[in-house]
């Protein structure tokens, strides 16, 4: 098959172009949000292809993979033809819903033409699909090896914009953490973030825009992963540092409680205690690891790759 899709999610398209399909990735002079093309700091298959949007109209596409509120009007745009009516066409949410709870309706919700995927249950109860038929299809990622040595006495986190996002992210709970743990951050966007941790708070690095294959030798240097987010969907990230064998600190909130077992590491709403386990963890080495032992086992047989394909392609084959 023939999947028009964007490139919105580095680490979800990264899965998703392992799939047996050719996916058709629109791609824009500069590279801007609409046209990102390939990805620059993952490691994508041949079969994820850069197309122009002018060369749209005579492709041949079997199904449009829509991800943002504006898309449909970008493909019918691009290829003149209708998501949903004239070409096959499926919307995955990533996100969890904004805003005051009595307007948590979906863009695609007075919809029923297009199935709407959910990434976790939990964003799957919270948004109201209306019409539309929902699935869930929850995370998978390749397995990048157990590289656990938690070495280091500090936490890891990946934040993307931790300032602009400061508390949908957790920003500050991790800050909070820090006051008695060393903290280092990776993602993007972390200019000034070391004047926003209030003292004693420590931020111990600051890791700018790192490969995918760098982030895993990074990683899981650190004794433990913390998951911060308050408001989000299940975290890439935290799958990925359960998958290379880290034992995880997670806020409970949306989907993490039913993501991480009780022997994979510690997940609650309290923050002190959170900052109590980081303190546990790094004096305990032994018990990291066999907490980080845990959360890979369990990762690797529910986030699998193979099962998150093998969705994606029964529902692909099942529209087009």
């Amino acid at each position: 098959m023939r999947v028009l899709c964007w490139h919105v999610h580095g680490s979800y398209m990264t899965s998703l172009v392992q799939g047996p399909h050719t996916y058709l990735i629109p791609v824009l002079p500069g590279r801007g949000p609409d046209g990102r093309g390939r990805a620059q700091t993952w490691d994508w298959p041949e079969s994820a292809v850069e197309i122009p949007p002018d060369r749209l109209l005579d492709e041949d596409i079997d199904v449009a993979l829509l991800q943002r509120p504006h898309e449909p009007d970008l493909v019918e745009e691009w290829t003149g033809r209708r998501p949903g009516r004239d070409l096959p066409a499926v919307y995955l949410e990533h996100n969890t819903p904004r805003g005051d709870v009595s307007g948590w309706r979906h863009p695609l919700a007075d919809r029923d033409d297009i199935p709407l995927v959910h990434v976790t249950a939990f964003n799957a109860a919270m948004w109201d699909s209306g019409r539309a038929p929902v699935h869930v299809i929850e995370h998978g990622i390749p397995d990048p090896g157990e590289r656990y040595t938690g070495e280091r006495e500090s936490l890891a986190v990946c934040i993307n914009e931790p300032i602009r996002r400061w508390r949908v992210a957790g920003t500050d709970i991790a800050a909070r953490i820090a006051r008695t743990t060393p903290i280092e951050v990776y993602g993007m966007g972390l200019d000034g973030l070391a004047e926003r941790f209030p003292a004693p708070a420590v931020l111990a690095g600051a890791h700018e825009n790192l490969s995918q294959a760098r982030l895993h030798e990074q990683l899981p240097r650190h004794r433990a992963y913390v998951h911060p987010y308050r408001w989000t969907s299940l975290g890439l990230a935290l799958v990925e540092a359960m998958t290379l064998g880290m034992p995880v600190l997670a806020l409970d909130a949306t989907a993490a409680a039913a993501c991480v077992p009780a022997e994979a590491g510690v997940v609650t709403a309290d923050v002190e205690a959170l900052a109590a386990a980081a303190r546990r963890l790094i004096a305990a080495a032994d018990e990291a690891r066999a907490m980080g032992r845990a959360a890979r086992e369990y990762a690797l047989a529910r986030f699998g790759l193979e099962r998150f394909l093998a969705d994606w392609d029964r529902l692909l084959k099942e529209v087009s």
